[in-house]
C-alpha cells in the first residue's frame, strides 16, 4: 500500500553492524552453555562427531540464509518471509504464516525468552515464581517501550548488549583454548554413555548425524529475523546479504570453537558422567574449572546478557510482520500506524507485547519452547522454495544477490526442512497438531474478516500501477 507524503514512513537507521548484531544477538542465547551436551549425546558421545555436526548445522543454516539473502535484497520490505509467501503463493498462505507467528511462534519466542531471563536471574539470586513472572512481564514492557521510541535506540541497545554478552563468552573460549590441559579425542567413533565402543553401520551413523544436526539448528535459530526490518536497513541490497552471511558464519565459528574449548577444559570422564546424569551445562562446568567459584558469576552474567540481548532483538523485529500485514489489509488497519515522530509501528509493537505477556502468564517455559519449535517450519520451507517460484513469476525483477548453485541448494534445504517436520511430528504429535490447527483457524479468520479488504487493496494497487505506467 502506497503512503502519501504526509504519512510517516519507516526510517533506515540500521547499518551493517546493526544487522549483524540483530541476527547474532538473537541466535546466541543461553543455549551455548548446554546445547553442546545434547548434540554430544545424540552424536554417540563422540567429541569429533559432535564438532562435525556443529559444522554441518552451521552450513545448513548458511545455505538457508543464502536463500533469504536473495529474497531480502530483491524485496527489501518490512515483514520478512510474510512478504515472500504473499508474492509467491498469495495472501492466504501469507496470512496463515503471519497469524501463526502472532499467536504462537513469534510471541511464544518473546515469552519464552522473557521467562528464561527471569529464570537466569533466579539462578544467581533466588526469586519466587510469582516475582519471576513479574520480571518477565516487566522486561517485555521495558524493551517494547525502548523499541517504540525508535529503531535507532533499539539498535543501540542491541549493539551494546551484543558486545557485553560476548565478553564473558569469549573469555571462556579463549581461556579454554589457552589454559585447557585436556587432549580431546576427536575421532568420529561413537560410543555408549558408559564409554564402550558402539558398533553401528555407516548408515546408522549418518542417521545419528542427521538427528544431531536438528539439535544444532535450534541453537542457530533466529537467522530469519533480519528480513523483518528490511525497510529500516541502510543500503539493504548490499547489507542484508552481507549481514546474513557474516553473522551465520561468525556464529558457526563461535559454536565450533566454544565446544572445542569446553573439551579442552572438562575431562572426558566428567563430560560422560554429567551427560549420563542429565546435567547438560558443560559450559558452566568449564567456567568453574577455569575460574573457580567466580566461574558461576561469569556464566550467570553471560546467560542474563545473552537472553536479554535475544529478547530485545525479537521485540524489535517481530512486530514488523504484523505492521506489513495490516498495511496490506490483512490485519486491523490500526496496526499499520507509525508513530509520527519515532516512525515505529507503535500499535503493532503494543499488540506483540500484549500477546507475549498473555503467553508468559499462561504457559511454562517448556510449553513455550515446544510451541515455538514446531511452528513455522512449514512456512520456512515454503519461503525457501519461493526463491524458485519468484524467479519464474518475476524473471525480470532486479536481484542484486543470487542463491549459489541454484536450484540444487534450494532443493537440498527444502528436503532438510521436510525431514525436520517429519521428525517433529513423530516425536511430539500433539504439539505438532496444535501448530497446524492455528494456521488453519487463521485461514477461516482471513476468509471471514480480511479477504474482501485485501482483494480491494490489491486491486487498487494494480490500478495505480497501471496508471503510473500509462503516465
Amino acid at each position: 500500500m502506497s503512503t502519501s507524503s504526509q504519512q510517516p514512513t519507516l526510517r533506515r537507521d540500521v547499518g551493517l553492524f546493526g544487522g549483524i548484531s540483530v541476527l547474532a544477538g538473537i541466535m546466541i542465547g543461553s543455549g551455548i552453555f548446554y546445547i553442546g551436551a545434547i548434540v554430544l549425546q545424540r552424536s554417540g558421545m563422540s567429541l569429533g562427531l559432535a564438532l562435525l555436526v556443529w559444522l554441518i548445522g552451521g552450513l545448513v543454516t548458511l545455505m538457508s540464509g543464502i536463500c533469504f539473502a536473495e529474497l531480502g535484497a530483491m524485496m527489501p520490505k518490512a515483514g520478512g518471509y510474510y512478504v515472500y509467501l504473499r508474492e509467491a503463493y498469495g495472501e492466504r498462505v501469507a496470512f496463515m504464516c503471519g497469524i501463526t507467528n502472532f499467536f504462537l511462534s513469534s510471541s511464544g519466542s518473546i515469552a519464552a525468552l522473557a521467562v528464561a531471563f527471569a529464570a537466569a536471574i533466579s539462578s544467581m539470586w533466588h526469586i519466587d515464581p510469582t516475582m519471576q513472572k513479574v520480571i518477565a512481564v516487566s522486561s517485555i514492557v521495558l524493551l517494547s517501550l525502548i523499541n517504540i521510541r525508535g529503531i535507532k535506540l533499539g539498535s543501540f541497545v542491541q549493539n551494546t548488549f551484543m558486545i557485553l554478552k560476548m565478553l564473558p563468552i569469549v573469555l571462556i573460549l579463549v581461556c579454554g583454548l589457552v589454559m585447557g590441559t585436556e587432549s580431546p579425542d576427536l575421532s568420529l567413533s561413537p560410543m555408549t554413555i558408559d564409554g564402550a565402543p558402539l558398533e553401528i553401520s555407516w548408515t546408522e551413523i549418518c542417521a545419528m548425524i542427521g538427528f544431531s544436526v536438528i539439535a544444532t539448528l535450534w541453537a542457530y535459530e533466529g537467522w530469519t529475523n533480519l528480513n523483518n526490518i528490511a525497510e529500516e536497513i541502510k543500503n539493504p541490497k548490499r547489507n542484508i546479504p552481507l549481514a546474513l552471511i557474516l553473522s551465520i558464519t561468525g556464529v558457526m565459528t563461535l559454536y565450533v570453537l566454544f565446544n572445542y574449548a569446553v573439551y579442552r577444559v572438562v575431562p572426558h570422564d566428567t563430560i560422560m558422567s554429567m551427560v549420563a546424569a542429565g546435567d547438560y551445562y558443560l559450559g558452566t562446568e568449564a567456567a568453574k574449572i577455569l575460574f573457580g567459584p567466580a566461574g558461576m558469576v561469569v556464566v550467570g552474567t553471560a546467560m542474563m546478557l545473552a537472553i536479554f540481548n535475544s529478547l530485545n532483538g525479537c521485540i524489535m523485529v517481530f512486530p514488523r510482520m504484523y505492521f506489513a500485514m495490516a498495511r496490506d489489509g490483512a490485519l486491523f488497519p490500526s496496526l499499520a500506524k507509525l508513530h509520527p515522530t519515532w516512525r515505529t509501528p507503535i500499535n503493532a509493537q503494543i499488540a506483540s507485547a500484549v500477546m507475549a505477556i498473555i503467553l508468559v502468564l499462561s504457559r511454562s517455559l517448556s510449553e513455550l519452547t515446544s510451541l515455538v519449535a514446531v511452528c513455522g517450519m512449514i512456512f520456512h520451507g515454503l519461503a525457501f522454495f519461493s526463491v524458485i517460484v519468484l524467479r519464474r513469476k518475476y524473471p525480470n525483477l532486479e536481484r542484486p544477490y543470487k542463491v549459489w548453485f541454484y536450484p540444487f541448494l534450494i532443493l537440498v534445504v527444502c528436503a532438510i526442512m521436510i525431514g525436520l517436520i517429519i521428525n517433529t511430528v513423530e516425536k511430539d504429535p500433539v504439539t505438532a497438531a496444535l501448530g497446524l490447527l492455528v494456521p488453519l483457524a487463521g485461514l477461516v479468520f482471513y476468509e471471514l474478516f480480511f479477504r474482501k479488504r485485501c482483494e480491494a487493496m490489491r486491486a487498487a494497487e494494480g490500478a495505480k500501477h497501471e496508471s503510473n505506467l500509462q503516465n
